[in-house]
């Protein structure tokens, strides 16, 4: 079974997780943050969704362990609310 072509995400600070499987978004996470440090993007908004609340709780343990993650909470109600969890990157040190 041939591999599906990978997909190019814009790198504009909004990651929505409702078209990836669950199965991708522990490396999917990291590396889109990774490349918004490179773009000087240091406030990113993560949609996954409202659900169960699975999805939610990878993604915040997720966040815990990747370095660069400064803070991390779920947005204001004009952001998603629980349903989407805003993150603050730490400045790249170059």
């Amino acid at each position: 079974m041939n591999e599906p072509d990978p997909v190019e995400l814009p790198i504009d600070g909004v990651l929505d997780l409702h078209t990836f499987r669950p199965s991708d978004v522990k490396d999917l996470v990291p590396a889109y943050l990774d490349e918004c440090r490179k773009l000087d993007i240091f406030q990113v908004r993560i949609i996954h969704g409202k659900g169960t609340g699975a999805l939610r709780e990878t993604v915040h343990a997720i966040l815990r362990r990747t370095p660069g993650v400064a803070s991390f909470g779920l947005a204001p109600g004009n952001a998603g609310g629980w349903g989407a969890t805003i993150v603050e990157l730490e400045a790249d040190r170059r």
